[in-house]
């Protein structure tokens, strides 16, 4: 398969190294210190397109892709106010799109978990719920993808939770999220 990456930090790489060791070919790297590589021959003639790169890009890295008519297979959290343009374009024109907020196949096994228990804790309205996440110091969006889809989860399946909301809650009907960014620790 050829691949186009689209950002080039810790994941970035880490996929390089697995998709090569795969038998798979990178057929264009784009960062910041080249952003018109979007724009090439090589990345047209990708298969896919693997974006990790950061909120403030993510959208119009997808825009991108699909005017170059390259699939897309994104893991970038903090920007999903615009995925309802993303599902618009995927549903009347044609493009590709996968997304999640988390490709660990741990996380999403917790996901799942995590809806269970929603639905048990439904029940015992006694108890309430809030969430403290960690991650490392270059963690851009606070709070995670991770931690966001933790809690959507739950407001999906316990009657009197209706949003999350970062560190305070404003009234019972809030999930509160604490978002810890420290040293070097991976996501907790």
């Amino acid at each position: 398969m050829k691949i186009a990456l689209i950002g080039y930090g810790k994941m970035g790489k880490t996929i390089e190294q697995i998709a090569l060791g795969r038998g798979h070919q990178i057929v264009s790297v784009v960062d910041i210190n080249n952003p018109e590589e979007i724009r090439s021959d090589n990345f047209k003639s990708a298969d896919v397109a693997i974006e990790f790169t950061t909120p403030a890009t993510a959208f119009d890295n997808y825009m991108q892709c699909f005017a170059a008519g390259v699939p897309v297979v994104s893991g970038t959290t903090g920007w999903l106010d615009k995925i309802g343009q993303v599902k618009e374009m995927c549903e009347k024109e044609g493009k590709t799109f996968f997304y999640a907020s988390n490709f660990s196949i741990g996380v999403n096994i917790f996901f799942a978990l995590n809806k269970y228990l929603a639905k048990i804790m439904n029940s015992f309205p006694a108890y309430d719920i809030k969430m403290m996440e960690t991650h490392h110091i270059h963690k851009l969006d606070a709070p995670s993808g991770t931690a966001i889809t933790l809690a959507e989860g739950i407001i999906e399946n316990v009657d009197r939770k209706d949003r999350w909301m970062l560190e305070t809650a404003e009234k019972t009907t809030d999930i509160p999220i604490h978002a810890i960014r420290e040293g070097e620790v991976p996501g907790i």
